[in-house]
């Protein structure tokens, strides 16, 4: 009852936001959660100003999912049953506030997710595009290329975080399920971008820590993280656009790194792969592969992205090293993806893609594993907010240990997902 009640007051709460807020809904640099938001990265740079006065953007995100999905083993380990039916509704609260000229606020709720059912804040940060706050015209020269984020967020290594779901965001990800190593962290920390006729950097850091507190860990709190980008986007000519980064990720002592394991909303695949006790929220990464690289972790990406008028392709080549806690090595994992995606109709309202995805790990069990899996997807933007996506997927997992419920392990099947963002 207390979930229901506090869904409930959330879903108020959006309602209420959308008519405070129907007359101009615009933020100065500001991502678009809607279909304005497609294939942009980060937030958009600009020195022009709207500002008068502090305004708040309360929107957020709703998004189901029907799945028919099968799966199969060697049969060392018996799997759960599973059939067709509708997985667990997703939804977000967005609050994004304009304080003052060239300062804006993001504050991100889970409203109800996989791993949660009930609300839970995932992060937010401020972002600092303008120093009028300390005097009018502070820096202007060097501001108008610079921008600064400070917060409890989500760190900005890679550029396929931008484009995947973010529990109920799922406008931006062209298919239902994320990448098999899905790169996402919520730390506390700072990103310095400086931005100037397509060329983009970017240095940050981080106090590597998921789970905030101040309890020692071999007499330490905590260590630090360390990110960069560099990279180029360039729109060429109104049909060609062209961008490629390559992004750091790396951490000197952390008692426990989450790159990959720091998603509380979960994997869009229910039970896949996973034993016959298995529960939901417990076993909420169902698909996704965790190397328990917890310490001592570097991971690179670069990610090309073209667009020629209606057909993109984006990429993903990414090597990782690290070792768990326990481990006196470290161990090495390789992921490789691409997807190529045709967007068509009025306004490329309509969509038809696939991708390709390759993870290569030398698994904390000592062997080398591999997994793979395509995704054949179509979409459909009803309107602006509203989109209707169906995929079939086909996983496959090989060389894992003859004892381990992944052996020969292989999930397929349908899924179709309604998304609203707003």
């Amino acid at each position: 009852m207390r979930t229901f009640i506090k869904n409930t007051l959330g879903i108020t709460l959006l309602l209420a936001g959308m008519g405070l807020q129907a007359q101009d809904r615009t933020l100065d640099n500001y991502r678009q959660p809607d279909k304005n938001g497609l294939n942009v990265f980060e937030a958009p740079k600009d020195v022009e100003t709207t500002f008068d006065g502090v305004k708040v953007r309360i929107g957020g995100s709703s998004t189901l999912q029907y799945q028919s999905l099968e799966h199969s083993n060697a049969g060392a380990v018996p799997l759960k049953e599973i059939g067709t039916n509708f997985n667990l509704a997703t939804a977000n609260l967005d609050l994004d506030v304009t304080l003052y000229d060239g300062v804006r606020m993001h504050l991100r709720t889970y409203l109800s997710s996989r791993h949660h059912p009930e609300p839970y804040v995932k992060g937010g940060y401020f972002q600092i595009d303008k120093l009028n706050f300390i005097n009018e015209g502070f820096m202007e020269d060097i501001m108008q290329y610079v921008t600064v984020k400070i917060g409890h967020m989500e760190n900005n290594y890679g550029d396929a975080h931008f484009r995947r779901t973010d529990n109920a965001q799922a406008i931006y990800n062209p298919f239902v399920g994320n990448l098999i190593m899905d790169a996402f962290t919520t730390e506390v920390g700072g990103e310095v971008y400086f931005r100037k006729n397509g060329f983009i950097s970017m240095l940050g850091v981080s106090n590597g820590k998921l789970n905030q507190d101040v309890s020692e860990t071999d007499g330490k709190t905590g260590g630090a993280s360390f990110l960069a980008k560099l990279g180029y986007d360039k729109q060429a000519t109104e049909d060609f656009r062209y961008r490629i980064t390559g992004s750091l990720y790396t951490t000197g002592y952390v008692p426990n790194s989450y790159l990959y394991s720091a998603d509380r909303a979960g994997s869009r695949y229910y039970y896949v792969t996973e034993n016959e006790e298995a529960k939901a929220k417990s076993n909420f990464r169902s698909g996704r592969y965790n190397p328990n690289m917890r310490n001592q972790i570097t991971a690179v990406m670069i990610n090309p992205f073209v667009k020629y008028g209606g057909l993109e392709f984006f990429g993903t080549l990414e090597h990782t090293t690290g070792k768990a806690n326990t481990e006196t090595s470290k161990r090495k994992a390789t992921q490789y993806a691409g997807e190529v995606i045709y967007r068509f109709g009025k306004n490329e309202n309509a969509y038809l893609g696939g991708r390709y995805n390759v993870v290569d790990a030398e698994d904390i069990s000592g062997d080398d594993i591999n997994i793979s899996r395509f995704q054949l997807g179509a979409g459909w933007f009803l309107t602006k907010n509203i989109l209707t996506k169906i995929e079939y997927v086909n996983q496959q997992y090989k060389d894992f240990p003859t004892t381990s419920i992944l052996n020969e392990g292989e999930f397929k099947g349908l899924m179709v997902e309604a998304a609203i963002s707003f």
